[in-house]
C-alpha cells in the first residue's frame, strides 16, 4: 500500500467525503443497507485508527472499500454458497476498480433511495444524515433535541421500509426521479434550514446541520449543474449562510438584518451564491429555490439596510407565491408590502391571512403583527404582540429578541 502523509485534522472531513460513496459502492454490491452500513462504520473505524500511524493511502476509498468488504464477508460466512462465491469474487477484485464503483453518481442515488417516497419526511432527514451525512445516530439526536432511541428507531424503520418496498440501488426511472430529486432538495432544504436558525434551543445556528447541508448540496450540483432548482438551493444556502457571523453578538443575542454589520458579511460566499442564481435564472425554468436565492442576493448586495431594493423583492415575493404557495412565503410578502406601501397597508393584509390554518397560533405571525404595529406607531399593541410571539417559540434567542423587543419604552 503506497501512502501519502497529511495532518491528522485533515482525516475527518477526507472521511466523511468518502463515507457516502463507500457505502454506495457496498449497497449497489451488495444491496443489505443495515449489513452494508455496519461493514462501512468499522472499516472507518479502522482507517480512523490506522492512517494516522500509517498516513493516508494513495487509494483511500479503494482501500476502504475492500476492508469494508470483508466486514461484510466476515459477517456472512453461514450463508448459501452461492452467496459466499460473490463475495470472495469481489474481494479479489483491485482497489483501482473500486474506486471507479463509487463517485458522485452513487453518491446522489444513494440520496435518492434516503428520499424513498415510502418514507415520511423526518425519517427521509434522519437516514439522509446518517447515510450520506455521516452523523451518528446521538448526533442527529442532539441536532433535534429528540433521544438517540428515537433516532435509531426511525433510522431502522426507514431501513425496513426501503427493504419491503424492494427498492434497487440505481438511478430512478423518470419522472420518478424529479419526485425523488423534489424529496432531496426538501431533506437539504429542511437540514439547512435548522441549523441556519434552529427552531428550539440555546443557540440561534446549528452550524454543524448548516456546514453538512452545503456540502452535501454542492455534491448535488456536482452531478446536475445544468439543474436550476439545484443550483438555486445552493445559491440560497449560501447567500443566507454569509449572513451568519453578523446574526449574533458575543452573547449570543439575535442581531435583526436591519442592524447587523455588513462588514462581517461573507463576501466570497455572497458572489458565488449570485453568480449561481444570476446564472441559473437565464439558462433554466424558474423554480422557487431560485427566486427565494434571487431574495436573498438583493438583500446581500445592498450596501447598506436602507438601500435594499423592497419593491424587487415584493415582486419576487408575489410570484414565489405563485409558484410556491405557503404560509412564511405569506408573512414574509406582508412585510414588503410594509416596505413598499406602509404599515397599515401591510396590516390589513395581514387580517385577511391570518384565517390560514397554518398560521393561526404560529408564533410567528404574532411577530410579524408586531412588527408590523411598531412601524404603524401603535407601540402598546406591538408590546402585547411581541410577548405573545416570545411565548410561542421554543429558540432561546428568538425568546429573548421578542422580549427585549416588549420591553423597550
Amino acid at each position: 500500500m503506497t501512502a501519502t502523509t497529511d495532518e491528522p485534522p485533515l482525516l475527518e472531513p477526507l472521511l466523511r467525503d468518502l463515507a457516502p460513496q463507500v457505502l454506495a459502492t457496498m449497497v449497489r454490491r451488495y444491496r443489505d443497507f443495515d449489513a452494508c452500513e455496519d461493514a462501512v462504520q468499522e472499516a472507518l473505524l479502522a482507517a480512523a485508527a490506522q492512517w494516522p500511524g500509517q498516513g493516508i493511502p494513495s487509494n483511500p476509498r479503494g482501500w476502504l472499500v475492500t476492508v469494508a468488504s470483508r466486514r461484510w464477508i466476515e459477517g456472512s460466512r453461514n450463508e448459501a454458497a452461492r452467496r459466499r462465491r460473490e463475495e470472495n469474487a469481489a474481494l479479489l477484485e483491485p482497489q483501482e476498480t473500486a474506486t471507479v464503483l463509487g463517485g458522485e453518481d452513487d453518491t446522489l442515488t444513494l440520496m435518492l433511495l434516503c428520499c424513498h417516497p415510502a418514507l415520511t419526511l423526518p425519517s427521509q432527514v434522519a437516514l439522509t444524515l446518517r447515510a450520506v451525512g455521516g452523523l451518528g445516530t446521538a448526533e442527529i439526536a442532539r441536532a433535534f433535541l429528540v433521544p438517540d432511541t428515537t433516532i435509531g428507531q426511525r433510522i431502522s424503520r426507514a431501513k425496513q421500509l426501503i427493504k419491503a418496498s424492494g427498492a434497487e440501488f440505481r438511478m430512478p426511472p423518470d419522472p420518478e426521479r424529479t419526485a425523488r430529486m423534489k424529496a432531496v432538495l426538501q431533506v437539504l432544504y429542511f437540514v439547512f434550514n435548522e441549523g441556519s436558525t434552529a427552531s428550539s434551543g440555546p443557540a440561534l445556528h446549528r452550524v454543524d446541520l448548516s456546514t453538512e447541508a452545503i456540502r452535501l448540496t454542492r455534491q448535488v450540483h456536482g452531478r446536475l449543474s445544468d439543474d436550476g432548482e439545484v443550483a438555486g438551493l445552493l445559491a440560497l444556502m449560501l447567500l443566507t449562510d454569509a449572513r451568519r457571523p453578523a446574526r449574533t453578538g458575543p452573547d449570543g443575542a439575535l442581531i435583526p438584518l436591519s442592524d447587523q454589520d455588513r462588514a462581517l458579511w461573507n463576501t466570497a460566499a455572497i458572489r458565488e451564491g449570485v453568480a449561481l442564481v444570476t446564472h441559473a435564472l437565464m439558462t433554466a425554468p424558474v423554480g422557487p429555490y431560485q427566486v427565494q436565492a434571487a431574495i436573498a442576493a438583493i438583500h446581500d448586495e445592498a450596501p447598506r439596510y436602507e438601500d435594499t431594493d423592497w419593491r424587487e423583492i415584493l415582486v419576487l415575493y408575489e410570484l414565489l407565491g405563485e409558484i410556491a404557495p405557503g404560509p412564511m412565503v405569506t408573512l414574509n410578502r406582508i412585510v414588503a408590502v410594509a416596505m413598499v406601501y406602509g404599515a397599515t397597508a401591510a396590516l390589513e393584509q395581514l387580517a385577511s391571512a391570518e384565517s390560514d390554518p397554518a398560521l393561526m397560533g404560529h408564533y410567528r405571525l404574532a411577530a410579524v403583527r408586531a412588527h408590523l404595529l411598531e412601524l404603524a406607531g401603535d407601540l402598546d399593541a406591538a408590546r402585547v404582540q411581541y410577548r405573545t410571539a416570545a411565548r410561542g417559540t421554543l429558540s432561546i434567542p428568538e425568546q429573548r429578541y421578542l422580549e427585549s423587543r416588549a420591553a423597550r419604552p
